[in-house]
């Protein structure tokens, strides 16, 4: 990337003849140049920073009016690149945009990659790497609690925490240097007092990885699967929990043939329910390949309800379906209470929610078992307010490693260059967090994540 061009790229997801407004986005050097190239403010409209403009985007060889639109300008530094800022606020659709983008780059501009006018905004300081990460899990936000994370990262909650750890690490590695380069002219050092910073430090940092299951939850969403016999319910419990016609509900066994995809939102959490064809022996080779569907989705999920007919009972078929999917967290779903009396149960120990699903009875019980399941730690989902991503993460686990190291080293009764060494390996860790020690090749897989135009 060549900071000193200007940029430019669609903005706004572009739907063919359904969009209102389509936006395209300059950053660089010439931007301004371009605009007043292609722009034509009718009146006496001044063209000063943060003012919206109305006008017409016209060819600048044939004068054609290609769109009448609004330009809005935003010099630097204040603008989010830090750079100067035109946007093009066109018509919605395919054509306005495009054209308007091609005449962009006919006069200069080059075609942004993705992510790029984050990553400027980084590189210009206007962002640090978690407040951009925050913006991509902003725009990827699948839940409000998701939103609500993304939106603390963009806040620098997650930067102030590591921010402050690795100033204390700092202050540390001094302390220690000093005592190695000026051991004759300074007191003893606290060894008392260095421990308990460590263990400070270290007990912020491991409370901050707690939260790293917690994100790829709110990201990423839960994925449970209905599983069960043929005709126990399992499609008119999807459609009664997604309050929708997503699955065919017949009186025969047999009708789902494929997982039938739904997504939901419980508890704040994302949540893909996954109604997959029953389980039995077929010589069907259509509905055969559906039940090998159903049970790779058992064994893909997060969470699994394993389904059965109420007015049947506990046969060998869910005995032996139970064991396949015991070692992943589970409810098992009594449902068609409504045909009959309940059921005796093995006493297998596990969540028990019981079901109506034609009724749509049960699913506010169905969906706090779900919830209980995930809050008792076997899916995390605890602290919505600050939650670190997989990189974010991978970072912390090293810092944490060699904080532990450094009270090993302590321990040991090693020399002080041995603290040195683990201490600039946290320090190093900590601000790969934050973007403060980061190299091209990690920006790049980082911002190549992001959408273009972002």
């Amino acid at each position: 990337m060549i900071q000193g061009e200007t940029i430019a790229a669609i903005a706004t997801a572009i739907v063919p003849q359904q969009g209102s407004v389509g936006i395209v986005r300059l950053s660089g050097v010439t931007a301004v140049a371009i605009a007043q190239t292609l722009f034509h403010a009718p009146g006496q409209q001044a063209w000063e920073s943060h003012r919206i403009l109305y006008g017409y985007v016209l060819h600048p060889e044939t004068q054609a009016t290609v769109d009448e639109a609004l330009l809005l300008l935003m010099q630097s530094p204040r603008s989010y690149t830090r750079e100067d800022v035109v946007e093009f606020h066109c018509h919605g659709g395919i054509m306005a945009v495009q054209q308007v983008l091609q005449l962009c780059i006919a006069q200069g501009a080059r075609l942004a990659t993705p992510g790029e006018f984050t990553l400027r905004a980084f590189l210009n300081g206007r962002l640090d790497l978690t407040q951009a990460e925050g913006i991509a899990d902003l725009v990827g936000a699948q839940s409000p609690q998701a939103a609500q994370a993304a939106m603390a990262g963009i806040r620098g909650k997650l930067t102030d925490v590591i921010r402050h750890c690795r100033s204390r690490c700092l202050d540390v590695l001094a302390e220690v240097e000093a005592r190695i380069d000026f051991a004759d002219d300074l007191p003893p050092l606290d060894q008392g007092e260095v421990k308990a910073q460590l263990g400070a430090i270290l007990a912020d940092v491991t409370q901050v990885l707690d939260t790293a299951h917690q994100g790829e939850l709110l990201r990423t969403g839960l994925k449970v699967a209905i599983v069960g016999q043929p005709n126990v319910g399992k499609s008119s419990l999807l459609n009664a929990w997604s309050r929708s016609d997503r699955a065919i509900v017949t009186a025969l066994p047999g009708t789902t043939r494929d997982v039938v995809e739904s997504q939901l939102v419980v508890g704040g959490i994302p949540v893909q329910v996954l109604d997959t064809a029953g389980i039995r022996d077929a010589t069907d080779q259509v509905e055969q390949m559906g039940i090998e569907r159903s049970q790779s989705a058992a064994q893909a999920a997060d969470v699994v309800l394993l389904t059965m007919d109420a007015s049947v009972g506990w046969t060998q078929a869910e005995t032996d379906l139970y064991a396949t999917i015991r070692h992943k967290p589970h409810i098992i779903v009594v449902n068609k209470l409504d045909l009959g009396p309940p059921v005796a149960l093995p006493d297998l120990s596990v969540p028990l929610v019981k079901t109506a699903a034609a009724q749509g009875e049960g699913i506010d019980a169905l969906e706090q078992a779900i919830l209980t399941i995930v809050n008792a730690g076997q899916v995390t989902a605890a602290n919505t307010e600050l939650a670190v991503n997989q990189r974010q993460a991978a970072a912390l686990t090293r810092a944490h490693v060699a904080l532990r190291q450094v009270q090993s080293t302590i321990a040991a009764l090693l020399p002080l260059d041995f603290w040195t060494i683990d201490l600039r390996d946290a320090i190093r860790a900590l601000g790969e967090v934050t973007g403060e020690e980061m190299t091209e090749s990690m920006l790049d897989e980082i911002f190549s994540r992001f959408c273009i135009g972002k």
